[in-house]
């Protein structure tokens, strides 16, 4: 059975960090791009930062560049995001995903999306 799974959601203050994990179960990361979006209410999903099974190149939203990082552990069949200096702005459902295609295109475009997780919900207010 193909399942992502995030977890490491919460509520931070602002300026405080958080790293969100998407375990996946039922099938390898190895040959696919990673990618995280989130969702705010009221707004559209958006793809907040992606990586690529070849080479771990990578893209950013240019609203967390600087912030956040993508990384991926194909041994632990894990994909992680580490946000730092976070902003009331960043409060939104997180939901992991993959796709066959490349990074650039899979951030920019949701529709590329061939699984999703459930989402994991984060907080940022004071």
């Amino acid at each position: 059975q193909l399942q992502l799974v995030e977890s490491g959601g919460g509520l931070v203050q602002p300026g405080g960090s958080l790293r969100l994990s998407c375990a996946a179960s039922g099938f390898t990361l190895d040959y696919y791009a990673i990618g995280w979006f989130r969702q705010a209410p009221g707004k559209e999903r958006e793809g907040v930062s992606c990586i690529s099974s070849s080479d771990g190149s990578t893209n950013y939203a240019d609203s967390v560049k600087g912030r956040f990082t993508i990384s991926r552990d194909n041994a632990k069949n894990t994909v992680y995001l580490q946000m730092n200096s976070l902003k009331p702005e960043d409060t939104a459902v997180y939901y992991c995903a993959v796709s066959v295609h490349t990074v650039q295109a899979m951030c920019v475009q949701p529709e590329y999306v061939f699984y999703w997780g459930q989402g994991t919900q984060v907080t940022v207010s004071s």
